[in-house]
């Protein structure tokens, strides 16, 4: 997963994957060795190399505010399927599946199986660290299958519906 992430008007190239229960880190295409647990809502436990750092995230107005010790940065995360967009053109042909960006629950299914949707129209809504987000449909089409029901636990990359 790909995320664009500008941090007080920085922005970083975020690739994040997962095998087994291991996640492997780059930002900017460098390797970062990152071991991190949710220690409480809202609130990381990040190990960076050697160095530990507690990581408090909260939502002001419209703004996303990380907090690392006393120190607070504004954040923006941009929409992985909105960057991967950007990269390469869109291969609108055949079923297309949409999976979770992150681990969380699912907290609304907004289509039924059947309804027919427009590319970029939320589907259903999945909720990490008290964040919800929108997973929106890749194309025009209709909803083939929803795989998920409300209140079920995904982990990142899990299929949750099927446009066709």
């Amino acid at each position: 997963m790909t995320y664009e992430i500008a941090i007080d008007g920085k922005t970083y190239r975020l690739d994040l994957s997962q095998a087994n229960d291991c996640w492997s880190c780059r930002v900017d295409g460098r390797e970062v060795e990152v071991d991190a647990v949710l220690a409480r809502p809202n609130v990381l436990s990040l190990r960076l190399g050697n160095k530990a750092y507690e990581v408090k995230c909260e939502r002001v107005g419209g703004d996303v505010h990380i907090w690392v010790g006393s120190q607070r940065f504004a954040a923006e995360v941009r929409d992985p399927r909105s960057f991967r967009s950007r990269t390469r053109a869109v291969d609108d042909h055949g079923p297309k599946k949409l999976t979770a960006p992150m681990p969380g629950k699912v907290v609304r299914i907004l289509l039924s199986q059947g309804a027919e949707v427009e590319a970029g129209a939320g589907v259903l809504v999945v909720e990490a660290m008290k964040m919800q987000n929108e997973v929106k449909a890749p194309k025009k089409g209709t909803i083939q299958k929803i795989l998920v029901s409300e209140g079920a636990a995904v982990n990142a990359g899990d299929v949750l519906a099927i446009v066709e």
